[in-house]
């Protein structure tokens, strides 16, 4: 599947370049010579007749992608075997075509037609299955870093809004790239994309041990996803060995042996291959790249970055999701501060109607006083009509006082309603607050988490490096100990040979046995002894030296002998 969408998207652009009048549509003639040029490169049967019964109805206009599309999954796509054909050539075949029509390079000429191509398939590889292509500008910003990590200057990108298409994007690497060597730019797109395109985990010169003659020599190794390649040079063209890189292969970091630094070993069942780095972080590269590559084999994976982009795009899925989420949140909170707003404007009606009624209460008030004094004044002759009439306003006046008094309950309640919707207002900014402060300090914790775990990889870094050193100097201590004893092997066959030398035979006199001669032998001073002894006298040098050889000759013996009684320790190790 993954192999029919990379296809797709090439064969997409060679057939839009063939829409000269930019109809979405072409003539059936183009279509079949691309049709056949299709089944050419990618090594599939060609089938005229079928091609010509598809396109065999009465219409002789131009076909849309929708008319194409069915064709081309039949009878092209679908019989597609991977591993029967080389990819680079169907781009090649869709980037000669598209770019006739779309591309114009500019009069400095900072992109070649090679490095133009790549950086096209490179731009499809990371564009998502969405028509017409586009790359988004986090993608656009991750494949500039990955080509300016391999030049000595950064390529700068103005800021993007909205996805990229492939034409657009070259002319901003070209307008990017003008201050910089063509040569460095080549370079750096023809590196990237061996590692993104080709699956080109690590490259580089190694030092590799044979089998048969067990020597050492330089090869060019390629490490791809499931294979360990190498090759005479770097141009890849004399494979020399494949290594299949599955579940029962490991790779592990070997000690410093005959002359070799740096030194680690790909184990698989039936053999070891031994490789020495140019130096330690070379090493840890390709151990940490290996293993990449069996993680991958073990997942069933092709490609690292078709998993790295799977990756980035969950996490912008991710990012949007969360924007959404902030976004409904935002306006719950708005229609929650609408709510409030609209409850502060009744209680402001509310309050505005009590001050009316109120006013309306005191003018009562004023009109019954005065209708009061008016009666007091025109009816003393009726003072039981007058006494019935005031009953009557006493009666009056208790039930705007009951009124009064509902009204004013009702102001409470309506002010204690208000003083719990802004408590229930604190403690959401609280907890939102609260919320703000957890989410900080699991990311302060998550960040202190990596750097332990940095710091836990150099410390075992540094205990390896103190174990090898361990090894060495007790490999050299071992070899201090056999120059030692071969040492004293000489000195006690220097010694007979002088003690013969010392005791020569006379007129009458016998040989002496071999015993008695390895009885004495000759001793040879230590270098501390010679430096602390005072020099002898000129009269009796000659007979002090004599003295000395024949008691040196016995103590030298005697140690001969107990040396041979008593290994050393690191004899018996």
């Amino acid at each position: 599947m993954a192999l029919k969408a990379a296809l797709l998207k090439s064969i997409w652009y060679a057939f839009t370049s063939l829409d000269t009048e930019d109809s979405g549509k072409v003539s059936k003639s183009q279509l079949k010579v691309l049709s056949h040029n299709l089944h050419s490169v990618l090594r599939i049967p060609h089938d005229p007749a079928a091609l010509e019964r598809h396109f065999s109805d009465d219409d002789d206009g131009p076909v849309s992608s929708q008319g194409y599309m069915p064709y081309l999954n039949q009878f092209i796509l679908d019989k597609v075997t991977e591993g029967t054909f080389v990819k680079e050539e169907v781009d090649e075949l869709c980037w000669t075509l598209c770019s006739k029509k779309h591309y114009r390079p500019d009069a400095h000429r900072v992109l070649s037609n090679q490095d133009a191509m790549r950086l096209w398939c490179l731009f499809n590889f990371l564009a998502d299955d969405r028509y017409p292509l586009t790359l988004v500008p986090e993608e656009v910003e991750y494949l500039l870093r990955k080509i300016s990590s391999v030049m000595p200057v950064e390529l700068s990108c103005v800021e993007l809004e909205d996805g990229l298409s492939v034409w657009s994007f070259l002319d901003e690497v070209t307008a990017a790239g003008r201050a910089v060597d063509g040569e460095s730019i080549g370079v750096a797109v023809e590196k990237v994309y061996r590692e993104m395109v080709g699956n080109v985990l690590k490259e580089g010169y190694l030092w590799k041990k044979g089998h048969l003659r067990r020597n050492w020599t330089e090869r060019w190794f390629c490490l791809r996803p499931g294979s360990l390649s190498y090759f005479m040079s770097e141009d890849c063209r004399d494979c020399k060995g494949v290594i299949e890189v599955d579940q029962n292969c490991c790779v592990e970091a070997l000690s410093d042996r005959d002359e070799k630094r740096c030194m680690f070993c790909v184990k698989m069942l039936h053999k070891t291959l031994e490789i020495s780095a140019p130096d330690s972080r070379q090493r840890q590269e390709w151990i940490t790249a290996i293993q990449t590559s069996l993680r991958l084999s073990a997942d069933g994976r092709v490609s690292l970055h078709e998993e790295l982009k799977e990756r980035r795009r969950e996490l912008r899925e991710e990012r949007e999701r969360r924007c959404a989420l902030r976004v409904e949140e935002t306006r719950r909170l708005r229609e929650l501060q609408g709510e409030r707003e609209e409850q502060l404007a009744e209680l402001e009606l509310l309050k505005e109607a009590q001050r009316q009624a109120q006013a309306s209460l005191q003018q009562e008030e004023q009109r019954r006083r005065s209708q009061h004094e008016e009666l007091q004044k025109t009816l003393q002759r009726q003072l039981q009509e007058a006494q019935e009439a005031r009953a009557n306003l006493c009666a009056e006046v208790a039930v705007r006082d009951l009124e009064a008094e509902h009204q004013q309950r009702r102001i409470r309640e309506l002010e204690d309603l208000h003083h719990r919707l802004q408590e229930a207002l604190e403690q959401q900014i609280r907890a939102r607050q609260e919320e703000e402060t957890y989410r900080y300090t699991q990311t302060r914790l998550l960040v202190e988490e990596e750097e332990k775990s940095h710091a836990l990889g150099e410390a075992q870094h540094q205990l390896d490096k103190v174990r090898d050193s361990r090894r060495r100097v007790d490999q050299d201590i071992v070899a201090a100990q056999r120059k030692l004893r071969q040492a004293s092997t000489s000195v006690k066959h220097w010694n007979v040979q002088m003690n013969r030398l010392m005791h020569p035979i006379g007129p009458g006199e016998r040989r002496a046995s071999s015993s008695n001669l390895l009885a004495s032998p000759v001793r040879i001073p230590s270098v501390s002894e010679t430096e602390s002894r005072p020099p002898p006298r000129p009269e009796r040098e000659k007979q002090n030296s004599l003295d000395c050889d024949n008691n040196s000759s016995c103590d030298d013996m005697d140690c001969g002998n107990n040396e041979n009684k008593e290994p050393t320790d690191a004899e018996a190790e």
